[in-house]
């Protein structure tokens, strides 16, 4: 039997939140070697420190980078999302659309009308008329899932 491996509860936390960082190893800065204070694992963590030592020890950006195993361009969106937001901007947020923004208010009613006009339309049916009528794409299982979710509503 092969021995379970052991689960670090902040590494898995770290995780969960997209604050985990992926290249640890790569962190080489002094403070984070000697010190149990700092956590090469814990990426918002990393992030401050970066743009603390340049901005309040001085030291170049690239050395630093190097130091904290980070790019240039992820310090400077680092330190721009921490003057914009303070820390909380340090914590990742999820990638992507936060909504459905090609499903707009006249899309769903267009929609909804050609669904009613012709209960027989799929959803790739739909998708194709809706690219025609409003220029969007939109995937064909988007729409079969909204659908869903209106008639669950009793929309």
């Amino acid at each position: 039997m092969a021995p379970r491996k052991r689960t670090d509860p902040k590494a898995q936390s770290l995780r969960q939140h997209g604050a985990l960082h992926r290249h640890p190893e790569k962190v080489t800065d002094p403070s984070f070697l000697s010190d149990d204070f700092f956590d090469p694992k814990d990426l918002v963590q990393v992030k401050y420190e970066l743009v603390r030592r340049v901005r309040i020890d001085g030291s170049p950006v690239s050395g630093a980078c190097a130091a904290f195993g980070l790019t240039r361009p992820v310090f400077y969106k680092t330190r721009a999302a921490l003057d914009r937001e303070g820390l909380p901007g340090l914590i990742p947020k999820k990638p992507g659309p936060r909504r459905r923004h090609k499903l707009t208010a006249e899309t769903l009613q267009f929609l909804a009308e050609e669904r009613k006009k012709d209960g027989s339309l799929r959803p790739r049916d739909l998708a194709r008329l809706v690219t025609e009528r409003f220029g969007v794409v939109i995937h064909p299982r988007t729409i079969e899932r909204t659908l869903r979710g209106l008639s669950k509503k009793g929309l």
